[in-house]
């Protein structure tokens, strides 16, 4: 095997994909120098443009276009960057976005090619899989990678490097497993998964050196807000004393919620809209697919310069002639600042909560976006479930650069904490936060630096059928018994050896995996009989059992927490100790 000569963080994130490096020395006592990876990309019919940002888009060309989608190392396929995020909102149909939350949509065969979703303009055997996806992603940063450092042989490779891949702390281990699947699909194998929050936090640590603990003190709990493009991430870390020196621990994570800058996007282009049918100046789909864009720009650009006052909004129309075909409005700063505080951002108490929709109970089938956009109530219902009072919170992803928005959440959460100040601890790193922190773990993993105690971020059961005469019409009950606890750490294993299972040789055999962010306490071993609404369930881990025709094995239990960052299931005998891997049922959709 080859040395790794760099360590490399990957932020693989929902709308953006940033690479972080530095080279690995022998003698290396001082964190290192960390670049950022510019990554040539398609930014144009035949125009190939480098940037340090990787717009996680893909765009499944038509054979036409794909002739002027070329890259400097070849190769074909859907494009992935600026002009599959561009063009794609021109042709939806051919646009693959956010492939990563459908990774943990368990509504969906996520190693089934069904993205571009309900599509009608690819054909199906050019239609790829959330996995897929994400392996064409990692697949164009590999291959930038390996043309950047081309003449460093085998040593400067990306396949090579020790890698550092970002998930959401909220991904669940399904998801986590599809993802290391993906990187390997992408020719990846040499990787350990971090939780972006974490990354964002080492960032700042990295930023600071030894100096960060000038910033914090012991009983500190800090709270890492992450909102970017299309996902909220909130993650609770713990500062204590260990005989003098501070630790970190992160002691909880919020749940996957699928709302952020995008949503903002559309109500703005939808607020635009209104304006326009006002003036009889209705837009059509295709227009509003333009409209929708040129919102993103807008917003973002009044946010970061208020200064400006308003902007333009001036898309393409429908009647003949340049000008007679534009169709015209004006957005004001005070307009942008208004819906977001108002929509995503309100003041609320502490006891809110999420609001629950109403209505018929048919929705459309795809992601699962949360129907309330309001960030804060969801941030109150987070800390709520967690007991937390943050004295401290770091801002990461997109959406929290202005600071109107970052002074908006430290002010509710003060006045949950009858006006206590929650001060802010500055990132200055910015979109690539996470790609930094991501590469300065890797350093710090090999013993130079501060590392966060985190382990799993849920407590995870299997149901276990009650014993109990059965009644007509009436299901039986389900117990839930804990196999992993919450913080399990990396590279340990748990045995379940007080409860054997008599599994036929031949016959697949499954469990209900189950989980839950909150149960913290329960130890391995522990049952609990009414779990509903704490207890979640995940998905199905089976095997299958190689032997004698018709004979039955008894067998226990045991998972192991790799150091990449996934979880291992599997049985094993009671009689020779010889063991199955159980792996995970993702091709069918729960109901």
């Amino acid at each position: 095997m080859t040395l790794p000569s760099y360590v490399v963080g990957i932020d693989l994130g929902t709308s953006n994909t940033v690479v972080a490096y530095a080279p690995l020395q022998e003698v290396q006592d001082e964190a290192p120098e960390f670049s950022i990876l510019d990554i040539p990309q398609i930014n144009g019919p035949g125009v190939v443009e480098s940037a340090g940002v990787l717009p996680s888009f893909l765009y499944i060309p038509e054979e036409r276009e794909a002739e002027q989608m070329i890259l400097p190392w070849g190769g074909t396929g859907p494009v992935v960057g600026i002009h599959a995020r561009e063009r794609g909102a021109e042709v939806p149909g051919r646009q693959i976005a956010s492939s990563k939350s459908w990774l943990c949509s368990d509504l969906v065969d996520r190693e089934g090619p069904v993205l571009p979703w309900e599509s009608e303009d690819v054909e199906a055997d050019q239609r790829l899989s959330p996995v897929a996806a994400s392996a064409a992603i990692l697949a164009h940063v590999r291959a930038a990678w390996n043309h950047h450092f081309r003449e460093k042989g085998p040593e400067g490779r990306l396949e090579n490097q020790e890698i550092f891949l970002t998930v959401p702390a909220s991904f669940d281990a399904v998801a986590r497993d599809l993802t290391v699947r993906a990187a390997r699909e992408a020719g990846l194998e040499r990787l350990v998964l971090l939780e972006e929050p974490q990354a964002a936090f080492y960032a700042w640590i990295a930023a600071r050196k030894e100096a960060w603990r000038e910033h914090v003190q012991a009983g500190d709990t800090l709270l890492v807000c992450d909102v970017g493009g299309g996902t909220s991430d909130f993650s609770l870390i713990r500062v204590q004393d260990a005989e003098g020196r501070l630790e970190l621990e992160r002691i909880a994570v919020g749940k996957h919620l699928l709302v952020g800058g995008d949503n903002m996007d559309l109500t703005l282009a939808y607020h635009v809209a209104a304006g326009l049918a006002a003036k009889n100046r209705a837009l059509d789909a295709w227009q509003m697919r333009g409209m929708i864009q040129r919102c993103r720009q807008v917003k973002e650009s009044l946010l970061e310069n208020p200064e400006k006052g308003s902007l333009a909004v001036s898309i393409a129309g429908r009647g003949s002639g340049l000008i007679a075909g534009t169709i015209k409005s004006e957005v004001a700063y005070e307009e942008v600042q208004k819906l977001i505080m108002a929509g995503f951002f309100p003041e609320c108490g502490a006891d809110s909560r999420p609001v629950q929709p109403e209505g018929s109970g048919l929705s459309e089938f795809g992601l699962g976006y949360e129907a309330d956009p309001a960030i804060t109530r969801h941030l109150a219902a987070f800390l709520a479930e967690t007991g937390a009072s943050p004295s401290a919170v770091l801002f990461n992803g997109g959406v929290m650069k202005p600071a109107m928005l970052r002074q908006r959440v430290r002010d509710v959460m003060a006045s949950w904490q009858n006006g206590t100040e929650v001060r802010e601890l500055v990132n200055e790193a910015g979109d690539r936060a996470v790609a930094l922190g991501a590469a300065y773990y890797g350093w710090a993993r090999r013993g130079k630096g501060i590392r966060i105690r985190s382990g799993l971020n849920r407590t995870y059961y299997i149901g276990v059928a009650a014993s109990m005469p059965a009644v007509p019409g009436i299901p039986m009950p389900k117990k839930a018994l804990c196999i992993a606890p919450f913080g399990m750490e990396e590279g340990t294993e748990v045995s379940l050896r007080d409860k054997t299972y008599m599994l036929s040789v031949g016959v697949p055999a499954s469990f209900e995996l189950l989980a839950s962010t909150t149960r913290k306490e329960d130890a391995p071993g522990s049952v609990v009989e009414d779990w509903q609404g704490a207890i979640t369930p995940v998905t199905r881990i089976e095997t299958l059992l190689e032997g004698e025709a018709e004979a039955r094995i008894p067998v226990t239990l045991a998972v192991r927490a790799t150091e990449v960052g996934t979880l291992e299931f599997f049985c094993v005998s009671t009689r020779d100790e010889k063991t199955w891997d159980l792996a995970f049922q993702v091709r069918e959709a729960r109901s």
